[in-house]
């Protein structure tokens, strides 16, 4: 949890989303959170809001190779190439199903968590099983008992358990 000196909180809380925007900035925190910690990326939030121009989808999925070295420029976001270029392919995804059908519409459209899990983790880059989830709870959208689920993912995942504990 951020301690009361903190200027933005630690832990990712749950959003209502309003645009497309503001489910490429979940996507691109679960994608950059991976693997380091909370405060790490919370620190710097900020320099991913300009690094990807207040995740402006459509602008980021134009990205080209000069934008993703820009980006691995940028002070406080990670050097990691694979990140970024992630990141792009996922603005280019979320630009895709926007078109086809808007992203409230797709996340709904789906009759189990396992059908809309695999349609997203084939669709979006650098997303397993853990970034499905973390990506839907923050979003607002069903997702199976915490508890229960966990149970399914090798290893302990204390960080995901802060986050569901923060709102608990």
């Amino acid at each position: 949890m951020a301690s009361g000196t903190d200027a933005v909180p630690t832990i990712p809380g749950k959003i209502d989303p309003r645009s497309p925007a503001d489910y490429f900035e979940v996507a691109t925190r679960a994608v950059f959170q991976a693997g380091v910690t909370w405060r790490q990326i919370a620190a710097h939030w900020g320099a991913y809001r300009r690094a990807f121009f207040d995740f402006d989808v459509a602008r980021v999925a134009r990205f080209d190779d000069a934008d993703v070295a820009r980006v691995l420029e940028t002070p406080g976001v990670l050097r990691s190439p694979r990140k970024v270029r992630a990141t792009v392919a996922n603005a280019r995804a979320l630009m895709e199903i926007e078109h086809d059908s808007g992203i409230r519409a797709y996340l709904k459209g789906f009759g189990s968590y396992a059908e809309l899990s695999r349609d997203l983790r084939s669709r979006l880059t650098y997303f397993g099983e853990m970034n499905v989830w973390y990506f839907l709870y923050r979003v607002g959208e069903p997702a199976p008992d915490f508890e229960a689920w966990i149970q399914t993912i090798p290893g302990d995942h204390p960080r995901m358990r802060e986050m569901v504990a923060q709102d608990g």
